[in-house]
């Protein structure tokens, strides 16, 4: 036993705090596995070691330092070699003339110190601190891996340190030797650790003229981590690690690949999508974290307690899209899993298809997109129709025909979620007709476009009042909502703790704004309204912006205006714009009316048609209509048909329709809806326009070729 385990020994039976007899068991112990004392106890949890190191610091008269909290000069750590420090296991603090101050976790014999003291000149003064602060303190000095790397170089003989620019001319079997080292894969496993320690979701490796930059993003907001300059010398032999991990190409270097990984760690098991890309430098390699199990809640999404009842009402109703909106990042998957895990139960059939597929849930069948095999998102919606859903997910509409199919899917009593990327939700609208999709459509089937943002979370350990942003964004508030409201708020800031990483903020929440599709929303869907113009007539019908939502999260303490500026616009209106939209809303007025575009050409045709309406046969009998009609277009587009009608049909009912063009072997079926009917006589005769609902894409080229062609011919008759 040493001296120090013996003082420990001595100081802890004369407190009283432990038994002889099982103090004597564990110095027996220490002495068979070499182990000391200190760190029996230490390990095992019996005494807590800010007691122990506090015991030797009093005993000892060594004095105890948080390393935290103090800030080393670069200087120090520039003429202590990083072999030194790491072999014995100290952290170097200050140099003064010839004297060394340094830092252990246990004290050093005069043995060591005199090694130490030769190796490196200087005379030791030891101060105490705790071991894992010491561990991360020569991370954060020394850079991450630096030991690992160190061990790495001690065994590579001279002249074999791989280049840091390669262009596919290493040979295959010295990758994967190198790759499949101890070394490597502990170094692989220290940058993901650090990563999941520091609560990142997105690990970045990249290679640049003469260095490689390791960064994690932490809320959104990427950091650097420090790295040893010679990880540079590694880069091919850590990037083949990873691909191994996930399955991929290690000799493909020219080529971006995508994979997965799952590891476990901390008693945690991850799931990780990587994604290299290459460069002239090397490949650059992005790691995304994503815990393979996480719990959804609407309620932990940020919602403001009328928001969350207005979501509530949504997810529960029968039929109908609704669209999440916002950038890559946004959490619009997080969003729309929250809705799914709410209405999961035993009753619903949920099916999802995704790319990739973000978290697994119970009870809901999920589907990965593969391009590379032919399953798109629209193939794979056709398919899921078979399965008979009740609720759908989409991971995102990115075309005209995935766009059509959902909505087809939702006008035949489903609940359809999905997703867009644009910028707020008013433009969620203009996207879906800009891509091709009939305003009718639109208006008929979504039920809300849902803009987010993410925003971070002020920490609550070191969380204080901010007066100094008062005045800097008076004039801001003023903008967005009235300076008034300024007299009765409190503003806060994070300072920055060991608990935030000392960024002042922990965590994220979620900014929203929710357009609903009314009929004064639909009125404007149908007229091909600007973004703009749908955007004020939902706020003069007391919609919440981004920025507004923003704002009530300042008010409420819960993160800074700062933040909330970063991620949204400024409304950008005018104290008589403001005026103009609350009197838009007090007297009910409705928006300017655009200008109509028509998209396809109309041809005055006869053609033979046959529709029924889409109900029951019951019903139909009450109501007085037999199964099937035959008719006769009056005109024909490729979005819609008008027809003779000897009954006045609901406007809005379903129609299933059979059109047979003069001269095409092929009849077009599909689904319409009726917009407009017209009396020709009374009782007697009447014009339906329907517009189609679920017409494919081919149908719909036939259907404009026909009508060019048939307009071509009459021009000519008529000259």
């Amino acid at each position: 036993m040493t001296k120090v385990d013996y003082i420990l020994y001595d100081t802890l039976i004369t407190q009283g705090r432990l038994d002889k007899n099982y103090l004597e068991k564990l110095v027996k112990e220490s002495e068979k596995t070499s182990q000391t004392l200190a760190s029996i106890l230490i390990k095992r949890n019996i005494v807590p070691e800010y007691d122990v190191l506090n015991i030797l610091s009093q005993k000892l008269s060594l004095p105890y330092v948080d390393l935290k909290s103090i800030t080393i000069d670069k200087t120090v750590i520039e003429r202590i070699p990083l072999k030194v420090a790491y072999y014995y296991k100290f952290i170097p603090i200050e140099i003064k003339d010839k004297s060394l101050k340094i830092a252990v976790s246990y004290p050093l014999d005069i043995k060591t110190q005199d090694e130490i003291r030769m190796q490196l000149g200087f005379e030791i003064e030891m101060s105490l601190a705790r071991e894992g602060e010491i561990t991360e303190m020569l991370s954060k000095y020394y850079g991450l891996g630096a030991e690992t790397l160190e061990k790495i170089i001690s065994r590579t003989p001279t002249g074999e340190q791989a280049p840091l620019i390669e262009r596919a001319t290493e040979r295959v079997e010295d990758i994967e030797k190198l790759a499949e080292d101890a070394s490597v894969i502990r170094l692989v496993n220290q940058i993901i650790l650090e990563a999941y320690k520091k609560r990142a979701t997105d690990i970045h490796i990249e290679p640049y003229r003469g260095e490689v930059v390791l960064r994690y993003r932490i809320d959104g907001v990427l950091y650097d981590a420090k790295v040893p300059p010679q990880i540079k010398h590694f880069l091919n032999a850590i990037i083949s690690r990873i691909k191994i991990m996930s399955n991929l190409n290690i000799v493909e270097h020219r080529l971006p690949q995508d994979g997965r990984a799952i590891v476990k760690t901390l008693e945690q098991t991850l799931d990780l999508r990587i994604s290299t890309l290459p460069t002239p430098y090397g490949e650059s390699v992005v790691i995304r974290i994503l815990p393979t199990q996480m719990l959804l809640s609407l309620e932990k999404l940020g919602l403001l307690r009328e928001d969350l009842e207005l979501f509530e009402r949504l997810i529960q109703k029968p039929h109908g899209i609704i669209f999440v909106t916002g950038p890559t990042g946004s959490g619009k998957t997080t969003t729309l899993y929250a809705c799914l895990s709410k209405i999961n139960t035993k009753e619903r059939k949920i099916i999802t298809i995704e790319d990739p597929i973000e978290y697994e849930m119970s009870g809901i069948t999920q589907i990965q997109v593969m391009p590379q095999i032919g399953l798109d998102f629209a193939r794979g919606l056709r398919s899921m129709l078979r399965h008979d859903p009740d609720v759908m997910m989409v991971g995102e509409v990115r075309d005209l025909e995935t766009a059509e199919i959902a909505i087809r899917v939702a006008l035949t009593g489903h609940l359809v979620f999905s997703t867009l990327h644009t910028n707020d939700a008013a433009s969620g609208i203009t996207r879906l007709l800009d891509i091709g999709v009939e305003p009718y459509l639109v208006a008929s089937s979504v039920e809300a476009f849902i803009a987010q943002r993410l925003v971070r979370v002020i920490c609550p350990r070191c969380k204080i009042e901010d007066k100094s942003s008062l005045e800097r964004i008076r004039e801001q508030v003023s903008r967005d909502l009235t300076s008034e409201l300024l007299d009765r708020i409190t503003l806060y800031r994070g300072k920055g703790c060991e608990h935030c990483n000392f960024t002042g903020f922990y965590g994220r929440t979620a900014i929203y704004e929710i357009l609903l599709v009314d009929e004064a929303i639909k009125d404007l869907v149908l007229k091909r309204a600007s973004a703009s113009e749908i955007k004020k007539a939902a706020m003069s019908r007391g919609m919440r912006t981004l920025r507004q939502d923003g704002w009530q999260k300042i008010f409420a303490g819960i993160t800074t205006p700062e933040e909330v500026m970063r991620v949204t616009s400024s409304e950008g209106y005018t104290v008589s714009e403001r005026e103009e939209l609350s009197l838009t809303h007090q007297l009910g007025a409705k928006a300017k009316t655009p200008i109509e575009r028509r998209v396809y050409r109309r041809l005055d045709s006869r053609s033979n048609l046959r529709y029924k309406v889409f109900e029951s046969r019951e019903q139909l009998l009450k109501r007085g209509y037999t199964p099937e009609h035959l008719s006769a277009t009056k005109n024909i587009s490729a979005g819609g048909v008008l027809f003779f009608s000897s009954r006045p049909l609901p406007i809005g009912a379903i129609l299933e329709l059979a059109i047979e063009l003069p001269g095409e072997r092929e009849t077009i079926e599909c689904l319409a809806r009726v917009v407009r009917v017209k009396e020709v006589e009374v009782d007697k005769s009447y014009d339906v326009a329907a517009c189609f609902l679920d017409i494919t894409s081919a149908q719909r080229a036939r259907l404009d070729k026909y009508i060019e062609s048939r307009s071509g011919k009459k021009q000519k008759t008529v000259s």
